[in-house]
């Protein structure tokens, strides 16, 4: 792997930003120092820290394996029972049989979420447009939300927005015979957010490694604890485990046995 230039205003925020653009905790970095830079005379003149950076042999090679090891393996995977079995995981990936559903009963499911919809950010008092479509063939009902406050809707990391998707989910379940997945989005956060803990998931992993000892993450829903357990399941020398009760369930990564 070829070495990058990075800067900063400091060493270590040269250092951060290696690790940032790589995905790799500091320490699977090797890099050297460019120019240490100066801070000049009362901040005038000053000239920034840049270093040339790469990722550590070791950590390389660790890292290709597991995208083959990830490649290979078997995508089904007992990853957490109980969060499975949670009354929060409104967006499990659990397969359901498929029934046919008539456009009449379509046009009930959206106009039932589009009234509940309605009432609830008039109620909220914010502005919210609302997408709303089913695919009968996957038993999902897909919501797209805009509006100019979408970072209160939101909400810490995406609670408000996992507590629309929670009721939209009893409503449009309400006296059907069949599970109907609800999916509700904004600006694509959950993609992002995805990402975030894949990422998440592989830095801890390696510091997991480099230590050999146990991380135990934030307490996370049922949904965002099956990223991390999906994030780490080719990984041939950890694995994962979740703890404690709800809402206070976190997830564990150890060395493998």
């Amino acid at each position: 792997m070829d070495y990058t230039e990075f800067s900063g205003k400091s060493l270590e925020s040269a250092i951060s930003e290696a690790g940032k653009s790589f995905s790799v905790p500091v320490e699977g970095l090797d890099y050297e120092i460019v120019d240490m830079g100066t801070s000049g005379f009362l901040g005038f003149n000053s000239k920034p820290t840049v270093i040339r950076a790469k990722i550590k042999d070791e950590y390389l090679a660790d890292m290709k394996k597991e995208e083959e090891d990830a490649k290979t393996s078997s995508n089904s995977f007992e990853a957490d029972n109980e969060d499975s079995k949670s009354v929060e995981s409104v967006d499990s990936s659990e397969t359901v049989k498929s029934v046919k559903i008539d456009a009449d009963d379509q046009t009930d499911i959206i106009e039932r979420v589009d009234t509940f919809l309605s009432d609830l950010f008039e109620a909220m008092n914010m502005e919210v447009s609302s997408q709303v479509s089913y695919d009968a063939a996957e038993r999902c009902v897909d919501i797209d939300l805009s509006g100019p406050e979408m970072g209160i809707l939101i909400g810490k990391r995406g609670q408000t927005l996992d507590s629309v998707q929670y009721l939209v989910s009893l409503i449009v379940n309400k006296g059907t015979g069949e599970y109907i997945r609800v999916k509700v989005d904004t600006e694509d956060y959950r993609s992002r957010r995805q990402k975030t803990l894949e990422n998440l998931a592989h830095n801890l992993s390696f510091k997991v490694k480099r230590t050999r000892r146990p991380v135990t993450l934030e307490p996370m829903n049922p949904y965002e604890r099956r990223i991390i357990h999906s994030a780490l399941q080719g990984d041939r020398y950890v694995t994962t485990h979740s703890e404690g009760e709800e809402p206070f369930r976190r997830v564990v990564i150890t060395l493998k046995k």
